[in-house]
């Protein structure tokens, strides 16, 4: 039987019942509710996003597991911004403080004009070859024993030494997606899991078929994982009228922002969400892309009951998949009815049950 990771979303820029402006600020007290909530429904990480409406990751997720005992937190090191060596410390710090409840997501960045923001112009495909090169630097700060040096394209340490090292061992798992050629490339001689965002079964069969024979041509497996939102309720009518409940006051000008503002993306997985949404509002039972009208990022949500939802989620985990992360509105009471009426159908098949939140690798 597969064990099954589900994780959550903290939602570091505030929270809302429907789409539109936060409702609810994201203070110290409601972050730890929410976490603390996801906790009780059974999740055993939490996503910690990055972007410009959202609190800084690191800090946020340090202060929430100051305040929760079993939660991990799936934060960011963003290549280009930090140097590896720092951010190895970094998250050593936070993985000792936190007695290993960290886990690494690397973000390159998909839209340019964000990347530009923040001061970094490279273009696509070099922004994955310097990601890899700093994923490679991180290793070494979080498994040589002694002083080290290294000296690439982008990076040139040395006699480095970063200590503390890891409470995990040997580290902690590196969770990377990319949908471009350079991304696959990358993902297959780094990551640990693999995540893609939410895609039909046919899609995710062929991209999870592709990047096992990439894997596998340099002595590698991979783990995969998917990111999905979720509408659960006690019946299928009662969610699909929750899920049309979170766009119906959505002004019909949005839209046309939002695909001015994706018009300008790089990213490979942003267009192929857009592909997605352009086949209508129902792609498959219970794949519903309507949210994605008034949100960037994944939009692709299990909208039904427990037991629907359950059922798609199984029809991920028999094409390989067996990291879940979810996210919904508002994230407070979904994780908790994503508790309710989704977990319990999976007692004995996480990896909480099992005692073993995230595996190291």
């Amino acid at each position: 039987m597969t064990t099954i990771d589900f994780g959550w979303f903290l939602p570091t820029m505030g929270d809302t019942e429907t789409i539109g402006p936060p409702t609810r600020d994201a203070t110290i007290d409601y972050l730890t509710t929410c976490a603390k909530a996801a906790e009780d429904a059974g999740f055993g990480f939490m996503l910690v996003p990055v972007g410009t409406t959202c609190e800084d990751a690191w800090l946020a997720s340090t202060a929430v597991a100051a305040r929760t005992e079993k939660m991990k937190f799936l934060v960011a090191m963003r290549p280009g911004f930090i140097a590896p060596t720092v951010a190895a410390k970094m998250s050593n710090t936070m993985d000792q403080l936190s007695q290993g409840r960290v886990i690494i997501n690397v973000v390159t960045g998909g839209f340019p004009h964000e990347q530009a923001a923040d001061g970094d112009f490279m273009e696509h495909d070099e922004r994955y070859a310097r990601t890899q090169e700093f994923m490679q630097v991180v290793n070494k700060a979080w498994t040589e024993p002694r002083s080290w040096s290294h000296e690439g394209k982008y990076y040139k340490v040395e006699k480095g030494n970063v200590f503390p090292k890891p409470y995990q061992k040997p580290r902690p798992p590196w969770y990377f997606g990319g949908a471009s050629e350079e991304g696959k490339r990358v993902g297959a001689e780094e990551a640990d899991v693999y995540l893609l965002w939410g895609e039909t079964i046919p899609m995710v069969r062929e991209r999870i078929a592709d990047m096992r024979v990439r894997a596998a041509r340099r002595g590698r497996t991979l783990r995969f994982g998917i990111r999905l939102l979720v509408v659960a309720r006690e019946t299928d009518a009662e969610a699909i009228a929750a899920a049309e409940s979170l766009v119906a006051e959505v002004p019909d000008s949005f839209e046309g922002m939002m695909k001015k503002h994706q018009s300008g993306a790089d990213s490979e997985g942003e267009k192929r969400q857009q592909m997605l949404r352009e086949q209508g509002d129902w792609v498959g039972p219970n794949l519903w892309t309507g949210i994605g009208r008034a949100r960037l990022g994944v939009g692709l949500a299990l909208v039904g009951s427990g037991e629907s939802v359950a059922a798609r989620i199984r029809e991920y985990v028999a094409e390989g998949i067996d990291t879940f992360i979810f996210s919904g509105y508002a994230h407070l009471e979904e994780s908790q009815r994503f508790g309710k009426y989704v977990m319990p159908l999976f007692s004995g098949q996480t990896s909480v049950d099992s005692g073993q939140l995230v595996r190291s690798s």
